[in-house]
């Protein structure tokens, strides 16, 4: 059964201006949240991957997702700052590409599915940085949440 659609939503004030909302009231809870991305590569580039004069792309997005997940708020603007006591990103060679999962935690009082967004997003921009010299056709796809947990709306997953 599909879950009903709120009818209004938190980032606007009544008369239609956007806003940060107040998270203040709402305690701080364990949450935890995992999206993922995927680089559409050649296999000219997927072979290449290790010998890349810049250095390993798979590390260097790794490391590119965990400092942006760490900068989320100072990206999107209505996002909070958030005190951040996990994040890590997995990037995993297929044969059409490369799929990143992004996980972030923390124990605050609102989610850290932005962060877990940001991270893949950064992750997947920077492979393709990264490789762009050797074909111009790489493509970024499916940046999506896969789970989160804790806080008021409760769990999700992806299906």
């Amino acid at each position: 059964m599909a879950k009903k659609l709120k009818s209004k939503l938190s980032h606007y004030d009544k008369a239609g201006r956007a806003r940060m909302v107040d998270v203040s009231a709402k305690p701080a809870t364990r949450r935890k949240a995992t999206a993922s991305a995927f680089v559409t590569l050649s296999k000219a580039v997927l072979k290449a991957l290790p010998k890349n004069p810049k250095g390993n792309p798979l590390e260097v997005a790794r490391v590119a997702g965990i400092q942006a997940a760490k900068r989320t708020s100072e990206l999107i603007p209505l996002c909070h700052p958030l005190p951040l006591t996990f994040i890590d990103i997995i990037t995993t060679v297929t044969n059409r590409g490369v799929a990143i999962t992004a996980q972030a935690a923390t124990t605050a009082n609102t989610g850290v599915e932005m962060e877990a967004l940001t991270a893949a997003a950064i992750a997947a921009l920077t492979i393709y940085d990264m490789t762009k010299a050797l074909d111009k056709s790489i493509t970024i796809e499916r940046i999506q949440l896969e789970e989160k947990s804790g806080g008021k709306s409760g769990d999700y997953v992806r299906t």
